[in-house]
This record gives structure tokens, C-alpha cells and sequence, in this order.
């Protein structure tokens, strides 16, 4: 484990490592397919499977979490959809006394996410935790989803954080592995990064 005292940087992503992940689950699993049969005339079964169809087509893409693409392509106004169970976004257990924690002891602290812009506005007025963070960034700023090299090596520049001093909290594997290329790709091989990356 990296000693506090040497971590200046801290990036934190938000939907599943901050926030619990019913909501998003609820929301794409059951209430758009409840909303797009209704549309389209069809049984709930029915609408699942040509959505999840379509989800995966955009897989790892900014598509995937563009909430104006999805709005376009169902006919849903999906951030109205959102709106209407913000009641269950919730904050992880523990998750507001370790940001408190991080301010306390002077850390930089980044939220880095590919949730689109009405998406995290949304969740950040239902929590309240925006308060803890230097910055939010997200894959559409960057113009690149988490996945791919040129999210981060574009996320360094902007924020200007030191590999060498950065901690990283992330749950999704093939990010915790472009985020370890990044790294290993940009330092000198006689240097250990002190990074840690929770998955």
C-alpha cells in the first residue's frame, strides 16, 4: 500500500467505485425496455433483447453512455427518464467520510467518468459530493471514452497530475489495464509508479 503522505493526486471514477450501480442497472435493464415495448408495441422480452442488441453494438464507444445519442436512437427522452428515479442513486457505504479524509490531508482530488455531462449533473445535485472534487472529467470532454490510451494521456495534460505521486481507484478491468499501459508506456522502466488500482 502507498503511504498517504506520498499521494498527491487522487482519481476516483464515479459509477460503481463512488456510487452504488442499481441505479444505472435499474434504469438500462429495466425502465428503458418498460418504456421503449410501450413505444413500440411490443412485450418487455422483446424490447430487452433488441436493446441490449443495441447497447452492445456501442460498447466502449462514447455512444455507450451518450444519453443524447440513446434519446435519439430509442425516442425516449432518456434524461427525463433519468430524473424520474434519481431517488436511486446512492452514494456507497463510507464513500463521503474517505472524500472528507482526502480534503483533509490536502490531496487533489479528480473525479474522472464516462457518464455524460446531464448524467453526472444529475447524480452530483442527488449527492452532493461534487463538493469534494478539485474537477470532474469526463469522456466527453476528452473526446475519448476511459478505455482508450488518448482519455488519459489527454486527462494528464489538462489536470497536469504526476504519475509518480497518483492514486487510482477503478473497477473496470479493461480500463485498469489501458490506465497501467499509459503508465508503463510513459515511465522509465528503472521506476515502480505509485499508482494503485483497485478492481
Amino acid at each position: 500500500m502507498i503511504p498517504l503522505n506520498d499521494i498527491k493526486f487522487v482519481l476516483l471514477d464515479m459509477d460503481g467505485t463512488l456510487l452504488d450501480k442499481y441505479f444505472d442497472d435499474y434504469f438500462w435493464e429495466h425502465l428503458v425496455p418498460e418504456k421503449y415495448a410501450e413505444k413500440h408495441h411490443m412485450t418487455f422480452g422483446k424490447a430487452k433483447e433488441e436493446l441490449l442488441s443495441k447497447y452492445k453494438a456501442h460498447e466502449g464507444t462514447l455512444n455507450w453512455t451518450d444519453i443524447d445519442f440513446w434519446s435519439r436512437e430509442l425516442h425516449l427522452d432518456i434524461p427525463a427518464l433519468k430524473e424520474q428515479i434519481k431517488h436511486l442513486i446512492e452514494v456507497h457505504p463510507h464513500v463521503e467520510d474517505f472524500l472528507k479524509m482526502l480534503r483533509r490531508h490536502h490531496k487533489k482530488v479528480f473525479m474522472v467518468t464516462n457518464a455524460h455531462y446531464k448524467v453526472l449533473d444529475i447524480k452530483l445535485k442527488k449527492t452532493e459530493i461534487g463538493k469534494y472534487f478539485d474537477k470532474c472529467i469526463t469522456s466527453f470532454e476528452m473526446g475519448y471514452p476511459k478505455e482508450m490510451l488518448e482519455f488519459w494521456e489527454k486527462t494528464e495534460k489538462l489536470l497536469k497530475f504526476d504519475r509518480e505521486n497518483t492514486l487510482g481507484l477503478r473497477v473496470i478491468v479493461w480500463v485498469v489495464l489501458s490506465t497501467f499501459l499509459y503508465l508503463r508506456q510513459h515511465t522509465s522502466q528503472y521506476f515502480q509508479p505509485q499508482i494503485l488500482l483497485i478492481t
